[in-house]
């Protein structure tokens, strides 16, 4: 039977500029990452509360989850391994509670171990397991609640890994730090840093996305159109056509109309700016969406539609947000993480009810989150 995961839907790096609205919520529910105030696993979205102000999502790579109200405040609920809920405790939530009480938080990435957070002031904060240096705070230390890194104001995009962390400043520039294992960095070695360190000396850096598999691998889009990545390649996931490892950035293909990334497992979605989406890596669950589970090596067009506007790669299935607000999802659907009211499997997207409300969506470990205009 098909593992599924459970999906949040996230904003994507080159869409529109998000609409707050309704959360809702469907998948496995193990650690109450759904936020519905139970561990109860659901079928079909779910709305979490009664509140229209929610703005952005952020999913980890297994259980916890992530909010930002329009209002600047950052909320957190699920599973708290080592902190990485931020609350100051190791304690799971199965309902959104505030991270602290400031109002400028802005953008949000998680995995299962640590979490980074950019507030509106150009700050870069990070909390949760500080092993392999990941937070990149000069140690090893774990925090349960937030720390800032460093004192730069110009941070601009984040993601995390398994193990790792990525950041674009507003300069242009990309960095990394956390474990360095097969060259999961893009630093050209395999060391681990616990503080940022730039990858080479470009500024032409866009956005970055992360394996949450603890088998590492990085895709980044550059402001050029182009798309790179790096690290381990064992089922392709790196799109360049081979399975061989690489501990620096590599382009794939030649196309310049790369827009949005999305890293699931070992997999990746990603979007060009002709409203195509695109997938390559694993495919044993048909998580690449092409009708098959045959895994690829080199990006393939899933379908031939040019109408996608959101992506979300999960662990084992993927969400996409079309431009006329329908939701579409794909892959593993075992607790019903596909939220179509089944637990059977897709290999080709299918649509999620009829609603044309839809925008935006991310996914979790074996869930998904979505907001939708009320």
């Amino acid at each position: 039977m098909f593992a599924s995961r459970n999906f949040l839907f996230a904003k994507s790096a080159a869409a529109a500029p998000i609409i707050s609205g309704e959360l809702y919520a469907w998948g496995r529910n193990l650690s109450g990452e759904l936020g519905l105030g139970n561990t109860t696993n659901r079928s079909s979205p779910v709305q979490v509360g009664a509140l229209n102000t929610w703005l952005t999502l952020q999913t980890s790579g297994r259980s916890n989850s992530f909010s930002v109200k329009t209002d600047g405040t950052l909320w957190a609920w699920g599973n708290n391994i080592n902190g990485a809920l931020g609350l100051g405790d190791t304690t799971a939530r199965s309902s959104p509670v505030q991270v602290g009480a400031l109002t400028n938080w802005q953008k949000i990435s998680s995995s299962i171990w640590h979490t980074l957070s950019i507030k509106s002031d150009g700050t870069l904060w990070a909390w949760g397991n500080g092993g392999d240096g990941k937070l990149g705070l000069g140690n090893s230390t774990y925090y349960s609640s937030p720390k800032q890194v460093g004192s730069l104001t110009t941070w601009s995009k984040i993601n995390v890994g398994y193990r790792t962390s990525f950041a674009v400043k507003t300069d242009g520039t990309l960095w990394a730090w956390g474990a360095g294992t097969n060259g999961a960095l893009g630093l050209g070695n395999t060391t681990s840093y616990n503080s940022p360190k730039q990858i080479g000396s470009l500024t032409n850096w866009s956005n970055v996305s992360a394996s949450k598999s603890s088998q590492q691998s990085t895709v980044a889009v550059k402001t050029d159109g182009s798309v790179w990545s790096w690290g381990i390649n064992n089922y392709g996931q790196l799109g360049l056509n081979n399975t061989t490892t690489y501990s620096s950035p590599v382009q794939i293909g030649s196309s310049t109309n790369w827009s949005d990334i999305s890293f699931g497992r070992r997999f990746c979605v990603a979007k060009k700016s002709d409203g195509t989406i695109w997938s390559w890596g694993q495919n044993n669950q048909g998580q690449l969406g092409l009708g098959d589970t045959t895994n690829r090596s080199s990006p393939v067009q899933v379908g031939s539609l040019t109408t996608w506007s959101k992506i979300s790669a999960g662990y084992y299935q993927s969400g996409s947000v079309k431009t006329d607000g329908t939701l579409w999802t794909w892959g593993s659907n075992f607790y019903g993480g596909l939220g179509n009211g089944t637990t059977s499997s897709r290999s080709s997207p299918v649509q999620v009810g009829a609603l044309t409300t839809w925008n935006n969506v991310s996914s979790i470990y074996y869930s998904m989150l979505a907001i939708k205009t009320p």
